[in-house]
């Protein structure tokens, strides 16, 4: 019997979940649970490492991405329920002088 592979929304404003688990490759269906006992089973787009992030929703370009309630970044490109975000499809907003930078010119 293979493992059950887990993923936690913590808050309900989240559209991620993070990964519990070790091997998740494309195509692995994971089970998101959150606070309340919800549990959903979704197939993952793309290669994850523990500890990273899947989307529970499709998230379009240029929406905050959100995890433990708190907003992480924004879509740089369309992504799709399950789907891995990281760097490669979200542009930070922690730690962004540049754009303090653009908005006093």
């Amino acid at each position: 019997m293979e493992e059950l592979k887990i993923a936690l929304k913590v808050n309900d404003l989240d559209n991620v979940a993070t990964i519990f688990a070790n091997g998740i490759k494309d195509g692995t269906e994971v089970e998101i649970r959150d606070k309340r006992g919800n549990k959903e089973l979704v197939t993952v787009i793309g290669d994850v490492p523990y500890g990273h992030k899947i989307a529970v929703k499709d998230i379009h370009v240029n929406e905050q991405i959100t995890k433990y309630g708190e907003e992480i970044g924004i879509a740089t490109h369309e992504i799709k329920k399950g789907e891995y975000v990281h760097v490669h499809n979200l542009d930070s907003m922690r730690g962004r002088g540049d754009w303090e930078k653009e908005e006093k010119q």
